[in-house]
């Protein structure tokens, strides 16, 4: 399978030949191979830009992935604890623990950029922040929005000259 370039990083679990892992997958700042094993099963949670997990530094997660160990059927272990693999029914009670556990947490300056309302600091602290947040600058995120929104765009019949008049 091929992997389309995505600027925000995922937490996966699957399963294969009756085992069950997990990963933290990083942003993805092109479009890459990704190994899918035959009659694996996943189950994923995409983050929102500007969420990280401070114990994971983002930027060694770019173009990567790290994967969890001791996974079983029911639990994972997550910075010391034990928790019961997410589904479709409890992702969100997952992701609430998450945050009020400090597994994750939000850098509001990411979504205030976003946003269109950037914090009042200096340019190069913001650069900083925004990149420690989700391992890649304002200009790359922009970027693979841009070509992630091209690619609807051609698929929906819009000439490729339209599409690039429209974007930028």
């Amino acid at each position: 399978m091929t992997s389309i370039a995505t600027s925000h990083w995922e937490l996966v679990f699957w399963e294969h030949e009756g085992r069950v892992q997990a990963a933290v997958l990083g942003p993805e700042p092109r479009a890459c191979p990704a190994p899918v094993p035959q009659d694996a099963t996943f189950f994923g949670i995409s983050f929102a830009l500007g969420t990280s997990m401070p114990h994971v530094p983002i930027g060694r997660l770019v173009g990567g992935s790290a994967e969890i160990p001791d996974v079983t059927r029911r639990s994972v272990w997550l910075k010391g604890s034990s928790w019961h693999v997410p589904d479709d029914d409890n992702a969100e009670a997952f992701v609430r623990r998450m945050t009020r556990e400090g597994i994750v947490d939000c850098d509001p300056v990411v979504p205030a950029v976003l946003g269109g309302t950037p914090p009042d600091v200096s340019e190069r602290t913001l650069q900083r922040r925004f990149v420690a947040a989700t391992g890649l600058t304002q200009g790359a995120i922009r970027q693979i929005h841009r070509a992630r929104e091209a690619a609807v765009l051609i698929q929906d019949g819009v000439p490729a000259q339209d599409v690039v008049h429209r974007l930028g």
